[in-house]
């Protein structure tokens, strides 16, 4: 068996137990959240993001702060510490559902792997908001989420732009897996090959944090000599773009276009390393998955997907009230 194969046997496992206890004694949990409820208790939604270490998630962490406030919930708010850690995020997965929230607002590392959860907590009427990547289900009720695939083809747009229609480019995304990561792989690289046919995505790699995305962008500048173009698709992959940019001394000659925001991107585009980025609602999506998560509790009907927007920034509009409001630091 496969190291993946087992990972899955082992979250279905894990899966099938949890099951198994609440056959057991779930008519008494779940009366016991439904009492607590009646008797004026707060709902708990618990979020489960793919990440903590970015200044991303943290943002997302405020606005979800920022609705339970708002909106009278109790939320409980972690990621794994490497967008790589797939089994440490499955098992922050089955430690919520043994806690029996009200909702889960989940945004998957991998579909696949969370799936034998996510049908957990459907079979105990848990709804399910997914957010940022979300998950590649009919399970969850609703997604707050960029439409990553419209905003990685702007990014590639800009590029384009930047390039003149002409030049290698290359892309580092954070994995392929997470939903979000193979929208803005797909984004940029479709736009690219449908309506530049002067410019060429010569290599796609991936770099789950900004020490493997600094190692995966220079071996991508010593490959392609004639590069012209790196796009990063997450912030992580953008800083290590940035910071192979400064090792190999190739600031003014490679452009670089980057994803979301945050302090080291911020000054990447104020000194001239980075062209511009595209940069993402992440208040309003932990804002949005908070009040998804409550609607759904009181029966309301959502729409399949919430768009929280996301918007290109560059030295000329990084100050603009409308962009500032955006960018997290």
């Amino acid at each position: 068996m496969t190291k993946t194969n087992l990972r899955k046997a082992i979250v279905f496992a894990a899966a099938v137990g949890l099951a198994a206890v609440s056959a057991h004694a779930g008519g008494k949990q779940d009366a016991k959240a439904g009492d607590s409820a009646a008797a004026g208790g707060k709902p708990y939604v618990a979020l489960v993001s793919k990440g903590f270490q970015h200044q991303f998630w943290q943002a997302v962490k405020l606005g979800a702060e920022n609705a339970a406030k708002d909106l009278g919930v109790t939320i409980t708010f972690e990621g794994p510490e490497s967008e790589a850690m797939v089994d440490k995020q499955i098992d922050m997965l089955t430690a919520v559902l043994g806690k029996h929230p009200s909702a889960i607002g989940f945004a998957a590392l991998d579909s696949q792997a969370s799936a034998p959860l996510l049908r957990r907590a459907q079979q105990q009427n848990i709804p399910v908001v997914g957010f940022d990547s979300g998950v590649a289900s009919e399970i969850p009720v609703t997604t707050a989420a960029t439409d990553n695939y419209a905003a990685a083809s702007l990014a590639a747009d800009k590029m384009a732009e930047l390039l003149g229609g002409k030049g290698q480019v290359a892309v580092i995304a954070a994995d392929q897996t997470g939903k979000s990561n193979i929208d803005r792989r797909d984004g940029f690289v479709d736009t690219m090959k449908k309506k530049y046919p002067g410019i060429t995505v010569v290599d796609v790699q991936y770099g789950p944090d900004q020490l493997k995305a600094t190692e995966v962008a220079k071996s991508i500048i010593q490959a392609h000599p004639a590069i012209k173009g790196l796009f990063g698709a997450n912030e992580g992959a953008a800083i290590g773009v940035v910071n192979a940019i400064n090792e190999t001394g190739k600031k003014g000659s490679i452009v670089v276009v980057g994803f979301d925001s945050g302090k080291a991107q911020i000054e990447a585009v104020r000194n001239g390393l980075m062209a511009g980025a595209i940069t993402q609602n992440p208040v309003g999506m932990g804002y949005k998955t908070v009040e998804a998560a409550v609607k759904a509790l009181r029966g309301e009907t959502l729409p399949k997907k919430i768009d929280t927007g996301f918007y290109w920034y560059d030295k000329s509009n990084v100050d603009d009230p409308t962009i500032a409001a955006v960018l997290y630091q």
